[in-house]
């Protein structure tokens, strides 16, 4: 199956210049969809994967169907303000200023290895503070996954330490 026919492209946009690749249409076909979390959650398996850990908010969208695929658990990164417990943070460089994604304190056990998941990798700075989180909190990141990844930014120099999966590249 090739994947990139069910990718959108869509030139200028969220700003001109950008061509946005929208896995919509690979999430409205269900056997698509179901046959891109197989493949990542193949995956995951060879990996020994534990525990499923996505970025806000795409990261759920492609974290949780592999983690239940699994059996095993989902905790997310998310923005500041959306976890109502004890957390811990870490601040990364965006584009244009500062992110900052917290988890909370108990998602991840000490040394339960760890699969980090989302739907894209570009610049790789999320990706990153994700990983920063699971180690903050004693797991061990065992791979990285994704639909799809965007080579010309070269997000794959920030986790270089790192196995990484993808469907697709761009």
């Amino acid at each position: 199956m090739d994947f990139k026919d069910y990718v959108a492209n869509v030139p200028n946009f969220p700003e001109p210049g950008i061509l946005f690749r929208d896995i919509s249409p690979l999430m409205y076909n269900g056997k698509v969809y179901a046959a891109a979390t197989n493949k990542i959650a193949e995956y995951a398996q060879q990996r020994g994967t534990e525990m499923i850990v996505g970025p806000e908010a795409r990261g759920f969208i492609v974290g949780c169907p592999v983690a239940y695929k699994l059996g095993v658990g989902f905790a997310p990164a998310r923005k500041k303000g959306k976890l109502p417990r004890e957390t811990v943070s870490v601040t990364y460089d965006l584009e244009y200023g500062q992110g900052e994604l917290f988890m909370q304190k108990d998602a991840v056990r000490p040394g339960q290895k760890v699969l980090v998941v989302d739907d894209l990798m570009a610049t790789g700075g999320t990706l990153a503070a994700t990983i920063q989180l699971v180690e903050q909190l004693g797991g061990i990141v065992v791979g990285t996954a994704f639909l799809i990844e965007l080579t010309e930014l070269h997000g794959r120099d920030k986790i270089s330490d790192y196995d990484m999966f993808t469907l697709m590249q761009y």
